[in-house]
C-alpha cells in the first residue's frame, strides 16, 4: 500500500489545539463540584500549553464535558457508552466492543471524534461495527461540542464533535519527582476487569517525559431478559413453526432455542490494551511535543438472526452435503499512532500565537468468521492543522488556519465490500469574535475541497464545499440568550459512494451510490442559559434543513442471504431541543444537596413523503439528586426513554424504558488528596432496554443490572 507523505500535508495544515471549557458552575459552588474538573499538576503556576482562546465563544453554547471522578464513574470500553448522560447524546450500541457517540440524532460521518483537536484517524466513522480507538482509562477529559462553531472541525460535523483530551503530549511541568494518575475497576455485568495509568516525569525544568498503559478484559454481557426483541422473537418462532411443519426438526429446534435465548448476549466479550509514551519541551515562549501509542483490541460481533450466508465454496459444499456451520464473527484491531503538537508565542503583533497539530496512524483490523479470515481492512492516514491566534484588539479576537487530511484505504478478502481508495481533503477556516458591550457577535467561514479516488473500479469524485456561521448573543448579569445560523457542506464518504457487497461485521449487504452529491444544510439554533450562584440552566432549540441528505435504508430485499442496506439521498429536516439544569436546594452542615435534570428530543423526516430518518433516538428525560461533601458524594438518578414508533421502512419500533441508577464516591483522605473509591449500581431493576439509534437493537439489548467498583488515584 502506498503511504501518505507527511511532508505533503504540512504545506496545508491547521489546528484547533485549544480545549473548550465546560459550562462553569458558579464560583461559590466550585468547591462542591471539583469532582467534575480534571486534576492539574501540583504547582502554583503551571505552564499550560493549550490556548484559552476558544473557551468563551458563544457559538459553543451546547458544550459539555466529563472529567475527574465523573469520568472515572462513567468509564466504559467504548466512548459512545461513556457520554449517554449528557444532553443530546445517545450511542450506536452496536456491541460492547464497538459503540460510537450519536449527537442530536446524527452518527457516523456527521459526528467528528477527535483526539486533542484532530481526528481520531481510525475507521469508526465508516461503519457501526468498527471500534473507536480511544480508551478512557488513560483519558484526562472528554468534551462534547455542538452548534455552528463545530464546522471548524469540518463540514462533516453537523451533529457535533467529541474531543478527547489525553496526556500523552504533556501540557505542564510537574513540581514533583513524578506525577501518577491511575484507575482500576471491576464491573459485574460482564465480569470486566480494567486497569489504566500514566506517569509524567520532569527530566529538566522544561522537559517532561510521559508513559501510560491500560488493560481491559470482559466476558459476554448480561442482560435483563430475552436477547431478541419481542418482534424478532415472534418472527423467529414463526420460522421455527414453519420448519417443524416441513419436517425439519433440527432446524426448528435451533430457531426455538434462539428465540428462548436470555440473560447473556453470546459473542460480546472484548479484550483491549493500550500503551503510549510522549515527550514535551515546555517554555514560556511556546512548546513542542511528540507521542506514540498503540491501541489493540479483540471483540465479538453478535450474530444477526437470519443473516447467515454462504460463500461460493460454501454453496458447492452444500450441494455435496458437506456444508460446515460458520463460526462467530470477531474483529481483531490494531492501531499505531504518532502525534505532534507545537505552539509559538508570536509576540505583540496582530497574531499572538501559532499552534500546530499533526497525527499519523497505521490502522488494521481483521474480521474473522470463526478461525477463518473474512476481510482485512488497512488504513494509513494523516491529519494536521495550523492555527494563527489573533491578539485581542479592543474586543476583536479571532483565529484562522488550515487543515489537511489524507487516507489510503484497502479492504482485502472475499467480502471486501469497499474497493481500495485514496481520499484527501484540504480546508481553510477563520473564526472572528466581537465584543459590542452587552452584545457579542461571531462569524466563521470555511472552505473544503475533497477528492476520493477508487482506481480499481475507475471512479474518482471531487467535491468543493463552503460553510459559514453567524452568531449573536446578549447577556444581562448571569443570564444570556443567543442565536446562531450556519450553512454547512459535507462531501459523501467513500463507503457511501463505493460500497457494494456483503459486510460480515454488520452482517448486511451494503450498496453505495457513485452519483451522490455533497450534502448541504441550513442550520439554526436559539439558546438561553443562566449561571447563578446556586443554579445553572441551559436550553437549546435547533433545526437543520438538508438538501441531498444521505442515509442508509433497509430495502427489505436480500442478497447473499443478507438484508440489503442501500445509501440514498433526498432532502430532510431535523429539529429538536436540549435542556439541562442543576440547582442547590439546601445545605446540611458542610454538605450540599443538588437536583439536576436533562431532557432532549430529535425529530427527523425525509422530504416528499420519504418518512422518518432511520435510527433516531426518542424523547429522553433524566433526573437526579446528589449530596456533595468533602469526604463523600451520594447520588441517585432515573432515566426515562419514550417509545420510538416513528420508524423508517423495515425498521422495527423500539419500546421505551426506565433505568434507575445509584452511586457513591468516598474520599478517605478528603477531596484534596485525589484518592477516591467509587461504587455504582446501574440498571438496578435489571430492565431489558434497547436504544433506537442502534443498528443491532433487536438482538443486542443494553447491559442488565451492573455493580461497579472503581478506584482512582492522582498524585
Amino acid at each position: 500500500m502506498k503511504k501518505p507523505t507527511l511532508f505533503a500535508g504540512l504545506s496545508a495544515v491547521a489546528l484547533l489545539s485549544s480545549t473548550v471549557a465546560t459550562p462553569a458552575v458558579a464560583q461559590d459552588d466550585q468547591d462542591a463540584s471539583n469532582h467534575q474538573s480534571s486534576d492539574d499538576f501540583h504547582r502554583d503556576d503551571p505552564i499550560i500549553v493549550t490556548a484559552p482562546y476558544f473557551e468563551r465563544l458563544d457559538f459553543l453554547a451546547g458544550t459539555s464535558a466529563l472529567a475527574g471522578e465523573e469520568l472515572a464513574e462513567n468509564t466504559r470500553g467504548q466512548i459512545g457508552d461513556i457520554l449517554t448522560h449528557l444532553p443530546g447524546v445517545s450511542t450506536t450500541s452496536f456491541a460492547p466492543g464497538a459503540s460510537r457517540p450519536v449527537l442530536r440524532g446524527y452518527q457516523g460521518n456527521r459526528v467528528a471524534v477527535l483526539t486533542d483537536g484532530i481526528g481520531n484517524i481510525d475507521v469508526s466513522n465508516t461503519s457501526v461495527d468498527h471500534a473507536v480507538t480511544i480508551d478512557a482509562l488513560t483519558t484526562d477529559r472528554i468534551e462534547v461540542l455542538r452548534g455552528p462553531a463545530v464546522l471548524l472541525f469540518g463540514g462533516q460535523a453537523v451533529g457535533g464533535a467529541v474531543n478527547v483530551i489525553d496526556k500523552r503530549i504533556p501540557r505542564g511541568v510537574p513540581d514533583e519527582a513524578f506525577h501518577l494518575d491511575a484507575l482500576a475497576g471491576f464491573s459485574s455485568v460482564s465480569d470486566e476487569w480494567s486497569l489504566g495509568g500514566s506517569v509524567d516525569v520532569p527530566l529538566t525544568s522544561k522537559l517532561v517525559f510521559h508513559v501510560d498503559g491500560s488493560y481491559r478484559d470482559s466476558n459476554d454481557m448480561r442482560v435483563g431478559g430475552f436477547v431478541l426483541s419481542p418482534d424478532l422473537r415472534a418472527e423467529v418462532l414463526e420460522t421455527a413453526e414453519e420448519e417443524r411443519e416441513e419436517g425439519n426438526l433440527d432446524e426448528a429446534d435451533e430457531f426455538e432455542e434462539l428465540a428462548g435465548l436470555r440473560d447473556r448476549v453470546p459473542n460480546t466479550a472484548a479484550r483491549t490494551w493500550t500503551a503510549g509514551t510522549g515527550l514535551a519541551f515546555i517554555d514560556d515562549g511556546g512548546s513542542l511535543g511528540i507521542s506514540f501509542n498503540i491501541y489493540d483490541t479483540l471483540y465479538g460481533v453478535p450474530s444477526r438472526p437470519g443473516a447467515e450466508h454462504h460463500h461460493e465454496e460454501g454453496e458447492e459444499e452444500e450441494e455435496e452435503g458437506e456444508e460446515e456451520e460458520e463460526g462467530p464473527v470477531t474483529i481483531d484491531l490494531k492501531q499505531y499512532r504518532y502525534d505532534f503538537r507545537g505552539s509559538v508565542d508570536l509576540g505583540s503583533g496582530f497574531f499572538e500565537k501559532l499552534n500546530i497539530r499533526a497525527g499519523f496512524a497505521d490502522y488494521e483490523h481483521v474480521e474473522f468468521e470463526g478461525d477463518e479470515v473474512g476481510t482485512t481492512f488497512d488504513s494509513e492516514a494523516i491529519e494536521a492543522r495550523v492555527e494563527f491566534v489573533q491578539a485581542d484588539n479592543n474586543g476583536w479576537r479571532g483565529a484562522s488556519g488550515a487543515q489537511y487530511q489524507v487516507r489510503d484505504f484497502e479492504a482485502i478478502g472475499a467480502e471486501a465490500f469497499v474497493p481500495p481508495y485514496t481520499s484527501s481533503q484540504y480546508g481553510l477556516f477563520t473564526l472572528q469574535e466581537f465584543d459590542l458591550g452587552g452584545f457579542e457577535a461571531e462569524f466563521a467561514l470555511r472552505f473544503d475541497t475533497a477528492e476520493i479516488k477508487a482506481q480499481s473500479i475507475g471512479f474518482s469524485r471531487s467535491f468543493n464545499n463552503f460553510s459559514g456561521a453567524l452568531g449573536l448573543s446578549y447577556g444581562v448579569g448571569d443570564f444570556k440568550v443567543g442565536a446562531n445560523i450556519s450553512r454547512t457542506g459535507r462531501a459523501p464518504s467513500a463507503e457511501e459512494l463505493y460500497s457494494n457487497g456483503p459486510h460480515i461485521g454488520t452482517q448486511a449487504f451494503e450498496i453505495g451510490d457513485v452519483n451522490l452529491n455533497s450534502e448541504r444544510s441550513w442550520n439554526g439554533e436559539l439558546y438561553a442559559r443562566y449561571d447563578g450562584n446556586s443554579t445553572t440552566f441551559s436550553a437549546t432549540v435547533f433545526v437543520n434543513d438538508f438538501s441531498n441528505f444521505i442515509y442508509e435504508l433497509n430495502t427489505g430485499e436480500e442478497e447473499d442471504e443478507l438484508p440489503v442496506f442501500q445509501f440514498m439521498q433526498d432532502g430532510a429536516r431535523v429539529w429538536g431541543f436540549e435542556v439541562q439544569g442543576s440547582a442547590r436546594i439546601f445545605e446540611v452542615g458542610s454538605s450540599q444537596v443538588f437536583v439536576d435534570g436533562v431532557a432532549d428530543y430529535v425529530r427527523a423526516t425525509i422530504d416528499d413523503g420519504g418518512g422518518p430518518v432511520p435510527r433516531i433516538p426518542p424523547l429522553r428525560l433524566l433526573g437526579g439528586i446528589e449530596l456533595r461533601n468533602a469526604d463523600f458524594d451520594l447520588r441517585g438518578e432515573v432515566e426515562w426513554v419514550d417509545d420510538q414508533t416513528r420508524t423508517a421502512a423495515f425498521e422495527t419500533p423500539t419500546e421505551g424504558f426506565t433505568l434507575v441508577n445509584a452511586s457513591a464516591v468516598f474520599r478517605p483522605w478528603g477531596r484534596d488528596k485525589n484518592v477516591s473509591l467509587i461504587l455504582a449500581a446501574n440498571n438496578i431493576f435489571d430492565v431489558n432496554a434497547r436504544r433506537a439509534a442502534s443498528f443491532t437493537k433487536d438482538f443486542v439489548p443494553l447491559a442488565g443490572r451492573d455493580f461497579r467498583v472503581t478506584a482512582r488515584f492522582s498524585f
